[in-house]
């Protein structure tokens, strides 16, 4: 083989080893994203099912700053209390977890958060 041909081949390998990886890439971003949508639609419905229940604001609302406090300490800033709200929203504009499931292979949070936008200033 000559050096030319060697260095074809190399760049023909490396093409392909760079299209390996990126589309593994993706797919990990793939998985990442929709495991957030999900975890986030978990969070919020258990807030919404186990503290909020549709009743006691003021004591909800207190809650909801005190638990989004500590998950935002440990675990960054996708818990602060706003975003925490928005999981809380999310999870009452989808209550079925199978269509959030299913959506949640096309759509990432930010799409859900910008539907769940649209669909609150629909409401008013």
């Amino acid at each position: 083989m000559t050096k030319k041909t060697q260095n074809l081949h190399n760049v023909d390998l490396f093409q392909d080893l760079s299209e390996m990886i990126e589309q593994s890439q993706k797919q990990i971003a793939k998985v990442a994203n929709s495991a957030l949508t999900l975890l986030f639609w978990n969070v919020g419905n258990r807030i919404s099912n186990e503290i909020l229940n549709n009743e006691r604001a003021a004591y909800g609302k207190q809650i909801v700053a005190t638990i989004s406090a500590q998950l935002e300490a440990n675990y960054g800033r996708n818990f602060t209390e706003k975003n925490v709200r928005r999981m809380i929203q999310f999870a009452e504009e989808f209550p079925d977890f199978q269509i959030v499931v299913t959506l949640s292979r096309q759509l990432s949070w930010s799409h859900f958060f910008n539907i769940n936008h649209f669909v609150s200033k629909l409401k008013f």
